[in-house]
C-alpha cells in the first residue's frame, strides 16, 4: 500500500520483488487503485491473497474473477468498531458486502472463523490456519538474555513482566497498568515493560495514566522493536491484556517459544495457544491479570524450568511455522487446480 513498510528491507533481502501501489495517505483512494489495476494486469497472478480489511477489499475489486482466484486473510475476531471512527465501520461493511468473492477465506484463529461466520460470511469457503511461529528465531537463549537486561538496565534479581503490542484501545493497556499498580507493590524487585507504537497522543495518555496510578517508575517503554527475541527472554512473564478483536495473537506465540509463560486475556484464540502453560484471565479485569502474574512469578526455579519447556514444547508441536506454511501452500495448490 505504501512506499514504505518494517518489513520492507527483510522480504527484499530473501528475493522475494516487492510493488508498491505507493498510497501517500488515508483518503488517497483513485491513484493507487489504478494504480492496483495496472500491475495486477501486468503480472496477471493465479492468486491475489490480501490481508485486513482495505486489502481485502482492492482484492475483491480489482482482482479478475474467473481467472485470479482471491485469498482473503481474516485476522481478527470481535472488533469493537465503537473505539474507533466511522472509517472502520464503513469498510467492515463493504467487506462483508464483498464476502462472496474470494475464492477462500483465511482466519488466522477459530475465534475469528465464528465472528465472521456471525457476520454472515460464507460458510463453504471460511477456513482456519493458525500462524506460525519461527522456533529457529525464537528460542530461549541465556547470553541474549543477560545481555539485554544488561542494556536495560536490570539487575540478575530483578523479575519482569512484559508486554508487545501496539499502542491500540483494543490492546487495553489501561488494564495491563491498572494490574501493574496492583502486582507491583505485591512483590518486590519486579519491572513491567511495554513494547509497541501508535500515535503520540494515545502513547501520551498512557504515560500520563501510568503517571496517576503511581507507577511511572515501574514501567519502561521501550516503543517499536526489530530485536523480538532478545526483548522475550529478558522477560520472566509475558502478557496479554487485549479487550476485544484478537485473532492469534503472535507476541503470544513467540514469547512461548521463547520458553516464557503467558498470562493473556480470553481475547481470540489466546487461551487456546497457552493451553496449560499459562494463565488465561477474564477481559477487563486488571485483578486477575495481577493475580495471573503473581501466581507465576511465585513458582520456584524447577517448575519455572519445567513450565519454560511446557511453552515451547506446546509451539514447537501445535503452532510451528512449517506446520503454517504447508498449510497455505495445499491451498494455493488446491486453487490453481481449479483454474486450469
Amino acid at each position: 500500500m505504501y512506499e514504505r513498510g518494517l518489513l520492507r528491507e527483510e522480504i527484499a533481502r530473501s528475493g522475494v520483488p516487492i510493488v508498491s501501489i505507493a498510497k501517500r495517505g488515508r483518503w488517497d483512494l483513485v491513484g493507487p487503485g489504478m494504480r492496483l489495476r495496472l500491475h495486477l494486469r501486468r503480472l496477471r497472478p493465479q492468486i491475489i491473497h490480501s490481508f485486513l480489511t482495505p486489502p481485502n477489499i482492492l482484492a475483491a475489486l480489482f482482482g479478475r474473477r474467473g481467472v485470479t482466484r482471491i485469498v482473503w486473510g481474516y485476522r481478527a475476531s470481535d472488533m469493537d468498531m465503537k473505539r474507533y471512527d466511522w472509517t472502520h465501520s464503513a469498510t467492515n461493511r463493504l467487506e462483508r458486502a464483498l464476502a462472496s468473492v474470494p475464492a477462500s477465506i483465511v482466519a488466522n484463529s477459530n475465534a475469528g472463523r465464528l465472528h465472521a461466520l456471525g457476520r454472515g460470511y460464507p460458510v463453504q469457503t471460511l477456513r482456519v490456519i493458525p500462524n506460525g511461529i519461527d522456533t529457529q528465531r525464537f528460542r530461549p537463549n541465556a547470553v541474549l538474555r543477560a545481555e539485554t537486561r544488561a542494556l536495560l538496565g536490570i539487575s540478575a534479581g530483578t523479575q519482569l513482566v512484559g508486554i508487545a503490542a501496539r499502542l491500540d484501545p483494543m490492546k487495553d493497556h489501561d488494564t495491563f497498568l491498572r494490574a501493574v499498580a496492583i502486582a507491583g507493590p505485591q512483590r518486590e524487585p519486579v519491572r513491567f515493560v511495554c513494547v509497541g507504537g501508535g500515535s503520540q497522543s494515545y502513547e501520551a495518555a498512557l504515560k500520563e495514566r501510568a503517571r496517576t496510578l503511581g507507577i511511572a517508575e515501574r514501567v519502561l517503554w521501550l516503543g517499536v522493536r526489530n530485536d523480538m527475541p532478545a526483548i522475550w527472554n529478558a522477560i520472566d512473564v509475558a502478557t496479554l491484556s487485549s479487550a476485544f478483536g484478537e485473532g492469534f495473537p503472535n507476541a503470544v506465540g513467540e514469547a512461548m517459544a521463547c520458553g516464557v509463560p503467558v498470562v493473556a486475556t480470553t481475547s481470540g484464540d489466546s487461551a487456546d495457544i497457552v493451553g496449560e502453560t499459562g494463565i488465561a484471565v477474564p477481559t477487563r479485569g486488571p485483578k486477575a491479570l495481577a493475580q495471573g502474574w503473581l501466581t507465576l512469578l511465585a513458582e520456584g526455579d524447577v517448575a519455572r524450568a519445567n513450565r519454560s519447556a511446557a511453552c515451547r514444547a506446546r509451539i514447537e508441536q501445535h503452532y510451528s511455522l512449517q506446520a503454517m506454511v504447508s498449510s497455505y501452500s495445499d491451498l494455493y495448490s488446491s486453487l490453481t487446480r481449479s483454474v486450469r
